[in-house]
C-alpha cells in the first residue's frame, strides 16, 4: 500500500529529511503511519528567481489502506501507486535468430531485453568498443585525423555516449521509470532515479555501457564491433540475412534496425534494397556558449552561487509561422566537441561530464526544417544536410576547424570573434565565418529572431560576446524508415526498424524505450 505525494515545495536549503516531513504534513500523516517514505522526484522552480524553491515528490508506503483511500480521495495531489507488470513473464529456450545493427541505446535495450528473455541475439556494431572509440575520438580531438568507422557517431554506446548522457525525455511511458532502474543497476550514479532532469555524465557513462554489454554477453548474446551490415535479402517479404563486412552472411528471423541517425550509407542501401523510406523534419544551426556562471545569474539571481542548486540549464523556444527556433542538448559546464563521420565535413555536438564543472555551458541553437526546405524525395533530406557539413569544411579551411561568430557580429550578418569573451572549447580549432556562406539564409534569420527572442527570457542570450560555432546537424534523423502497428516495417516482415535512426526517437531515453518496445513485439511474435 503505497502512495506518491507530490507538489511538495520546500527552500533550496532542504534535505531529503525535511521534504519527507513536509510532505507527510501536508496530507496530514505521522511518522508513526508509515512503513517507510523516500523522495521520489526533485526539480527546481526558478521561474522567480528572488524566491527559488525545490519541488518533490515523495513515495510513501502506509500502514493501513483506509489512509491510502482517504487521502488519494481528500488531496488530488496525492495518487496511489499501482502494482504495475511492466514486462512479461520471462521465457527461456528460445531458437528464434535475432541480429541487432547498431549498438546505441536503441540496439543495447533491445539486445539487454531479449537476453533477459532466453534470446541469444547477434549485435553488429559498425564502431569500435568504448575503450577503442575514447582512443579514436581523441586522436580526431587532438590531431584531426578522422576514423570514419570509429567516431562521435559510431561505435559502443552509440552517439549519446559522448554527449551529457541526458536521460530527460518527452515521453510519458511507464518504461521510462524501467530503464532509469536499468541504467542504476549497472552502474549510473543512484540520483538519476529522483531527479527530475537526470543525466549520468559522459565520463560516467562509459562504464555503465559496458556493464550492460557484459550481461547482454554473459545471458548468451554476442556482440560484434567493427562489424558494419552491407546488405540485406529478404524472400516473399521476409527476412532472411544480413551481409557483414560486404562478406559474411548472417541468417536472421529478426532484424533491429538500430542504426542511428548518422548511418548516411546504411539509409542509401535501404533505399536501394527497395525499403520504404521517407523523409522527415528535423533541425540545424550551431551550437551557442557562454560562461556557465552567466547562465547560473540568469536562472537563479542572487542565489546563482548557491551549492544546494543544480548548474544552470535551460530549454527556450519560439515560433514563427511554420518556423521553429529552439535551444537542444543543453550541456551545462561542458564543451563543444567535433563530432564529424565524414571525410571533408564539419559536426558539431556538447558534451558534459557527470560533475558538470566546466567554465563554459553550451546548447544548440537550431531552426527547424522539413521538405519545403529539402525536397520530398527520401534522403534529400540527408543530402541537405550533407552540403551544410560540407561547405562548413571548406568554409574553416578545410582542416576540421569549425566555423564560429560572436552573437553580436553574427545578429549583424558578419563573422567576427575579435570581440568573444567566452572562450570556444572546440577543441580542433574554430576560424571567424559568416554563416550566411554555410547556412540557407532562411536558417541564419530564423536563428537571429531566436537569439533576439531568448534573450528577453535570459540576460545571457543578450550578450554578443557569446560564441557560435557551427553547424550543429545531426539533431535527429532526417529519414523515418517507416513501420506498421506491429513495429515491423512496411515493406518486409521481421524487419524492426527502431530508435532514433529509424525515427521513433529523440535522445537516450526514447531510444531505449523504442529498443525495449521492439524486443517485447519479436518476444510477443
Amino acid at each position: 500500500m503505497a502512495v506518491i505525494i507530490s507538489q511538495i515545495r520546500t527552500d533550496i536549503n532542504s534535505d531529503s529529511e525535511k521534504i519527507i516531513s513536509a510532505a507527510l504534513k501536508r496530507v496530514n500523516l505521522s511518522r508513526c503511519s508509515v512503513y517507510m517514505a523516500s523522495v521520489y522526484r526533485t526539480s527546481v522552480d526558478a521561474r522567480d528567481n528572488s524566491r527559488i524553491v525545490i519541488v518533490s515528490s515523495v513515495w510513501a508506503e502506509l500502514k493501513d489502506s483506509v489512509s491510502e483511500q482517504r487521502i488519494c480521495e481528500k488531496f488530488p495531489f496525492c495518487k496511489e501507486v499501482k502494482n504495475q507488470r511492466l514486462m512479461p513473464e520471462r521465457i527461456s529456450g528460445n531458437a528464434k535468430k535475432v541480429v541487432i545493427a547498431g549498438f546505441g541505446p536503441a540496439g543495447m535495450f533491445a539486445a539487454l531485453t531479449l537476453a533477459e528473455y532466453g534470446f541469444e541475439p547477434i549485435v553488429i556494431e559498425r564502431g569500435g568498443n568504448v575503450d577503442d572509440r575514447i582512443k579514436a575520438v581523441n586522436n580526431f580531438w587532438s590531431k584531426a585525423e578522422l576514423d570514419v568507422s570509429t567516431n562521435v557517431q559510431f561505435g559502443e554506446g552509440g552517439a549519446g555516449t559522448f554527449s551529457d548522457g541526458k536521460l530527460t525525455t518527452r515521453i510519458n511511458d511507464p518504461l521510462c521509470r524501467y530503464v532509469l532502474e536499468k541504467f542504476a543497476e549497472f552502474g549510473a550514479p543512484e540520483e538519476i532515479l529522483t531527479k527530475a532532469k537526470p543525466h549520468i555524465g559522459t565520463d560516467k557513462l562509459r562504464g555503465v555501457i559496458k556493464n550492460m554489454r557484459e550481461k547482454i554477453t554473459q545471458l548468451g548474446g554476442d556482440v560484434r564491433f567493427n562489424s558494419i551490415m552491407t546488405d540485406i535479402l529478404y524472400e516473399n517479404g521476409k527476412i532472411k540475412s544480413v551481409t557483414v563486412n560486404g562478406s559474411e552472411v548472417m541468417p536472421c528471423d529478426a532484424l533491429i534496425l538500430a542504426i542511428g541517425h548518422s548511418a548516411r550509407d546504411t539509409f542509401e542501401m535501404l533505399y536501394g534494397k527497395k525499403i520504404f523510406l521517407e523523409p522527415k523534419p528535423f533541425s540545424v544551426g550551431a551550437r551557442i556558449e557562454h560562461m556557465q556562471q552567466d547562465v547560473d545569474r540568469s536562472l537563479y539571481g542572487e542565489h546563482w552561487n548557491n551549492p544546494n542548486l543544480p548548474k544552470g540549464e535551460y530549454q527556450l523556444s519560439y515560433r514563427q509561422g511554420e518556423r521553429a527556433v529552439y535551444t537542444f542538448c543543453m550541456c551545462p559546464g561542458g564543451m563543444v566537441v567535433p563530432s564529424s563521420s565524414e571525410e571533408e565535413t564539419v559536426v558539431t555536438n556538447g558534451m558534459s561530464e557527470f560533475a558538470r564543472d566546466g567554465e563554459n555551458a553550451n546548447s544548440a541553437l537550431v531552426v527547424s526544417v522539413s521538405s519545403n526546405d529539402f525536397g520530398n524525395a527520401p534522403l534529400d533530406g540527408v543530402k541537405f544536410a550533407q552540403n551544410i557539413e560540407k561547405k562548413a569544411y571548406i568554409a574553416a579551411g578545410k582542416n576540421y576547424s569549425a566555423p564560429a561568430a560572436s552573437v553580436g557580429s553574427f545578429l549583424k550578418g558578419q563573422g567576427s570573434l575579435k570581440e568573444i569573451t567566452v572562450s570556444t572549447t572546440y577543441t580542433i580549432g574554430v576560424t571567424e565565418t559568416n554563416f550566411n556562406d554555410i547556412f540557407p539564409d532562411t536558417i541564419t534569420e530564423m536563428m537571429r529572431v531566436g537569439l533576439r527572442n531568448f534573450s528577453r527570457k535570459m540576460k545571457c542570450f543578450g550578450d554578443p560576446n557569446a560564441v557560435l560555432t557551427a553547424p550543429e546537424t545531426r539533431t535527429s534523423s532526417p529519414v523515418r524508415i517507416t513501420r506498421n502497428e506491429n513495429m515491423e516495417s512496411i515493406s518486409v516482415r521481421g524487419l524492426y526498424p527502431c530508435g532514433e535512426g529509424a525515427g521513433y526517437a529523440g535522445g537516450i531515453m526514447s531510444a531505449a524505450v523504442d529498443g525495449i518496445k521492439c524486443a517485447l513485439k519479436i518476444i510477443e511474435n
